[in-house]
């Protein structure tokens, strides 16, 4: 079975890219054919205007990427830019997905507003108005075959109407000053390119004929309009790709030392680059049950973040006798911290090590990602000479 994924070079990876997405990877490498790559066109979709640092983002993936497991004699690694056929295969899908389909992706619409930082205006309008959007259907002259579908449908029209009209200046818009977020910012986020990604993510797929992906629940439709878009390309001019299928691994959720996701954004992540003296200042500053407060205090380990890391990093015979021990009060937070640090580092250090010395000879890892980057143009050269001849574009 081949099995793609790909990751947008932000930067220097954590432990939460480790145990939501390479951890899986390296698995997979072991009991199926494996691509990876480095999707420095998606990272434009958001970041198109700053790219100064888009090079060395990439070279840092490389090095997390190799020095956790991921191995180039296992797997097919590139980078996505490399391949100018995605770029052909997009143009031609972009003929034939329907405008709908994007602007109807839960995560299109998610994604944007998470970025803008309005999730909350939007529940607003929707929950001012879902009482009218009630009385409006009932009063519709025709059967309603499905109420409650319907009612979203409406909600989700004129949430994203009032959204746009507030920005547009035709409503009160102090909102977006409490937000800090302007009319600027609305369209800066509204490109094609943003709207268009999923179906680049279809060609990241299609192009090389994958049977499975590895994703998060999140992910599911992004998969499944890869699903339409295969189906839609059979259908209109003969059966050339496989439909994929998601693969999905359960994953801890690792926060970050305050208590939320760990994110660059947030700036409360363990980064793989870290110093061994950075990472014991950041564990030290981690959040921890808001109700024990001394030493001596009852503690609750089943809500503290430092727990959730002694389950991943400390022998499990210790794990057992720190839960006991926060809860009776006999065990400090200080202490605690310390203990899960020594776990933390167990599991850091020789991977520090590795990236380390792949850094010391960054042109051979930059070859084999060209390397790599070679042999995906081949396979993708094969399918799009089969796309062109099945739409008599040869």
């Amino acid at each position: 079975m081949r099995v793609i994924s790909g990751m947008r070079p932000t930067g220097r990876l954590h432990l939460g890219h480790y145990f939501g997405v390479v951890k899986n990877w390296i698995s997979l490498q072991e009991e199926h054919e494996t691509i990876f790559f480095i999707a420095d066109w998606h990272a434009l979709t958001t970041a198109y205007k700053k790219t100064s640092e888009l090079q060395q983002n990439i070279k840092e993936v490389m090095l997390d990427w190799i020095a956790l497991g991921i191995d180039p004699k296992k797997s097919l690694l590139f980078i996505q830019s490399r391949v100018k056929q995605h770029a052909e295969l997009f143009l031609l899908f972009s003929m034939i997905t329907p405008k709908s389909w994007l602007e109807w992706n839960p995560t299109y619409k998610d994604t944007k507003y998470n970025l803008l930082r309005i999730q909350d205006l939007e529940l607003q309008f929707k929950g001012g108005t879902r009482d009218l959007v009630r009385e409006l259907i009932a009063k519709l002259p025709y059967k309603v075959e499905d109420f409650e579908a319907l009612e979203e449908l409406i909600l989700d029209g004129l949430s994203d109407t009032f959204i746009r009209a507030v920005f547009e200046g035709y409503m009160e818009s102090d909102v977006l000053k409490e937000l800090n977020v302007s009319k600027r910012d609305f369209y800066d986020t509204d490109t094609y390119g943003f709207l268009g990604y999923p179906v680049l993510q279809a060609v990241d797929i299609l192009i090389y004929k994958a049977n499975a992906v590895p994703v998060g629940e999140d992910q599911l439709p992004h998969i499944e309009l890869t699903r339409e878009i295969a189906r839609r390309f059979n259908h209109l001019y003969g059966e050339t790709f496989p439909e994929p299928q998601a693969i999905l691994a359960e994953t801890p959720k690792l926060v970050g030392i305050d208590g939320r996701k760990m994110s660059k954004s947030y700036n409360n992540a363990i980064y793989f680059a870290d110093t061994k003296e950075e990472v014991q200042q950041k564990v030290m500053r981690f959040f921890t049950d808001p109700q024990k407060l001394r030493k001596g205090d009852p503690g609750r380990p089943e809500i503290c973040p430092v727990f959730m890391y002694h389950k991943l990093f400390t022998h499990e015979e210790k794990v057992y006798e720190i839960e006991r021990d926060c809860r009776s009060g006999k065990l400090g937070c200080v202490e605690c911290k310390r203990i899960m640090f020594e776990g933390l580092e167990r599991f850091l250090e020789p991977i520090r090590e590795r990236r380390e010395s792949l850094r010391k000879d960054i042109d051979h890892l930059t070859e084999i990602f060209e390397e790599g980057s070679k042999k995906a143009r081949q396979i993708a050269s094969k399918t799009l000479e089969e796309v062109r001849e099945k739409m008599n574009l040869l």
